[in-house]
């Protein structure tokens, strides 16, 4: 995070510094990242083979970026990690309003300094952080905010509306030599996307009455959703055009994927074991496959990491009220998600009133398929032939996992479940009998009562 010392651009000539422009930065710096092998998008998953390539094929060529997709797929994320191509520091013009460039100056402002100063020019350095800039495309969005407008007390200082120093300047020209990001495209009114065609193309800014020539130096990248990019609102065509590239985003491809965004974005209170956030995975894409749930609307990837925080939440909760040193969160407290985390998921119109059943009917089939995944091979008829002889087994969110354990027989398949799961501690091992228990009970093969008091029991 230290930044050069050079001080004046006649030391930066000397040091042999070259000038490139941001696209032919990214492009070399990409470039240099994939011949050394490494990661150029950290933080980004499911994306490898198919958005990733993309990508970089796009800024090896040069081209502005919109991405398509639905909501929670990562296009913000993955726009922000373009921050790491650029170069760590870059010089400036010491005090210029867009952060030119020593060797190519192009505010009037700035020019003048230049032919004065020549080789005492001052320069400062500025990091990669400070060179991408972010814009929600809200409806209320100006040419102003965008572009710039006439600065009124710039004028009532004595300027002329036609002095080029009257302007204010907006966050496009602003990012000049940088990354312009912004989001949700299409709810940009038509008329403020016009404002962008001469960035994009001649990369130049019009403003009120008059064209102030400056040669903008920006990339910009866009992300809008594919409903909204048809109908809600639109890309108008002749921007559209100017994006030289469009490239479709994806929720994760693979169970594994979607378990690894669980794990990297979710904020845990509570141990959650590996089970349970498969089972949180599954649930996620059978939400997205169900033809019950309004897929133009998408599920978003920010579900599952609300349902692993809440059933972690609910693993606290439990432990606060019947003084468990070590919260793990079991199978009983993945019931928790569906009341509250119905509102994130869009249902088509006719299952109106069928929202609670559609989603515990899910959950259900989600928890099935992992008990099946991770205990398949094992015989658990030994639990079964116990349950039917013995005592039931009552478990549930005011049962602790040591009360839970001292109920289970003494029964060799435990040891071998909570091996299969990697369970050690007293909350893991709970966790992993009640995953087998559940399972058995969606297999068909015991009962299972669950009363107003919260208890479930297995019989």
């Amino acid at each position: 995070m230290t930044a050069p010392t050079i001080a004046t651009v006649g030391a930066l000539r000397a040091s042999g510094h070259v000038q490139r422009s941001i696209k032919e930065e990214l492009r070399e710096n990409l470039l240099g990242y994939l011949r050394d092998g490494k990661d150029a998008w950290p933080g980004i998953l499911g994306f490898e083979n198919t958005v990733i390539p993309q990508l970089e094929r796009a800024l090896l060529a040069e081209h502005d970026v919109v991405l398509l997709g639905e909501r929670g797929q990562g296009k913000t994320r993955l726009l922000r990690t373009l921050v790491g191509l650029l170069d760590e520091w870059t010089p400036v013009i010491t005090g210029s309003e867009l952060g030119e460039h020593p060797y190519d100056p192009i505010t009037p402002a700035s020019i003048r300094r230049a032919g004065e100063l020549g080789d005492d020019l001052p320069i400062t350095w500025r990091h990669r952080s400070d060179r991408y800039s972010e814009k929600l495309a809200t409806p209320d969005t100006s040419v102003a905010d965008l572009v710039g407008d006439v600065d009124p007390v710039k004028v009532a200082e004595g300027r002329s509306l036609g002095d080029p120093e009257t302007i204010h300047f907006g966050l496009v020209p602003r990012t000049h030599r940088g990354i312009v990001a912004i989001n949700e495209l299409p709810d940009l009114a038509e008329r403020i996307q016009v404002s962008l065609l001469n960035v994009m193309e001649e990369r130049d800014i019009q403003i009120r009455g008059y064209t102030i020539r400056l040669p903008l130096d920006v990339l910009l990248v866009a992300s809008a959703n594919p409903e909204d990019y048809t109908n809600r609102g639109r890309i108008i065509t002749p921007l559209k055009d100017r994006f030289g590239a469009e490239i479709r985003t994806h929720y994760p491809l693979l169970l594994d994927d979607e378990i690894a965004v669980i794990e990297q974005e979710a904020t845990l209170t509570a141990t959650v074991p590996g089970h349970l956030l498969e089972i949180l995975a599954r649930f996620t894409r059978l939400l997205r496959e169900s033809a019950s749930v309004d897929q133009r609307s998408g599920v978003s990837a920010r579900f599952a990491v609300a349902a692993a925080e809440t059933v972690g939440a609910a693993a606290v909760h439990r432990a606060a009220v019947l003084g468990e040193a070590d919260p793990v969160a079991r199978p009983v407290d993945v019931g928790t998600i569906v009341d509250v985390l119905r509102g994130k998921v869009e249902f088509e119109s006719g299952e109106e009133g069928r929202e609670t059943e559609i989603l515990t009917h899910l959950l259900r089939r989600a928890t099935a398929d992992t008990a099946r995944e991770r205990l398949g091979g094992i015989d658990m008829s030994s639990i079964v032939n116990a349950v039917e002889q013995g005592e039931p087994v009552v478990t549930g969110d005011r049962i602790t996992a040591k009360a839970l354990l001292d109920e289970l027989p003494d029964l060799p398949v435990l040891d071998e479940i909570a091996e299969r799961l990697g369970a050690k501690s007293d909350g893991e091992r709970a966790s992993a009998a009640e995953l087998a228990l559940e399972g058995l009970y969606l297999a068909r093969r015991i009962a299972k009562d669950t009363g107003d008091d919260g208890q479930t029991v297995y019989s």
